[in-house]
């Protein structure tokens, strides 16, 4: 399948974008084409920016403290058991977090905290679908895929955001 991507400069480093023919996002990451390339499977990318604009512009906003939530089209890859976690990060409010524990009870799966954790890592699609506001239940920020440091400065990005008195909700 053929996949358009564009990659632009955020306050975090590189972000690349990826959207399917109906301008879905399928993939994100942190870092290059390359990088995003290493996570798709047999998918081409194709530079597209225009195919891209709404997904770069949401996440512009988010990455400047000015959206909340997201309203673009995803259609990440996954199993079931992973959609369910993922729809389940998406209700975790801006600037808030839960552990790994509270998501597999908000799933209907209590003991499955180890299992989430991992269909956490698998995300195709952070900061829309956001993994990074799930942490260990004591609190320690485990299990990011792009680094501890990151993870931090995602959720103190967040933070930063709500203190504000100029922000706008979207």
């Amino acid at each position: 399948m053929n996949l358009s991507y564009d990659t632009f400069p955020t306050p975090f480093g590189p972000f690349t974008v990826a959207v399917n023919e109906a301008r879905a996002v399928v993939a994100t990451t942190f870092g290059g084409a390359r990088d995003l390339q290493s996570r798709l499977d047999s998918d081409k990318l194709i530079h597209d920016p225009a195919a891209t604009a709404a997904a770069r512009q949401e996440l512009e906003e988010f990455f400047c403290g000015q959206r909340r939530k997201f309203s673009v089209p995803i259609a990440p890859r996954g199993t079931d058991f992973q959609q369910r976690v993922w729809s389940a990060l998406r209700r975790i409010p801006f600037g808030q977090t839960r552990s790994y524990g509270q998501l597999a009870a908000e799933i209907g799966n209590p003991k499955a905290s180890r299992a989430v954790g991992r269909a956490n890592g698998a995300n195709p699609v952070c900061p829309i679908v956001p993994c990074h506001r799930c942490i260990g239940s004591d609190g320690s920020l485990t299990g990011f895929g792009f680094g501890e440091k990151l993870k931090r400065r995602l959720l103190d990005h967040e933070q930063s955001a709500l203190h504000k008195s100029d922000f706008a909700l979207r």
